[in-house]
């Protein structure tokens, strides 16, 4: 099931305010950038770069995912591994909030979500 519209912009306002702490700085948004989606029950955190192919195409690599368990009232924290796969963050899989999940992906102790 969806977010709410109240629900989806509140975590929107969290996510924005991450990405605009972790983007490069203009000068260098032409060639990565960081950008951010909200889907279904999922909100997922990637990188942009032009395609080496084709500077005009745009190539997204996944960072970082969160995905809510109503039934649990918790977010499932994922990283994207070498295998192009979704794998749960071991180190902390569930955290109560969205903030929770950013915090735990600024950190990156482990160094999975910006390597």
């Amino acid at each position: 099931m969806a977010f709410s519209e109240h629900e989806k912009h509140r975590f929107e306002k969290a996510v924005k305010a991450f990405v605009e702490r972790r983007r490069p700085p203009p000068h260098l948004r032409a060639e990565i950038d960081t950008g951010y989606r909200i889907e279904r029950q999922s909100i997922e955190i990637f990188e942009l770069r032009p395609a080496y192919d084709d500077p005009n195409d745009t190539i997204e690599s996944a960072i970082a995912k969160a995905t809510f368990v109503k039934s649990k009232s918790l977010w499932k924290i994922y990283w994207m591994r070498a295998d192009l796969r979704w794998h749960l963050y071991e180190p902390m899989a569930f955290v109560e909030t969205v903030e929770d999940f950013l915090v735990v992906v600024d950190r990156d102790q482990h160094g999975c979500f910006f390597g």
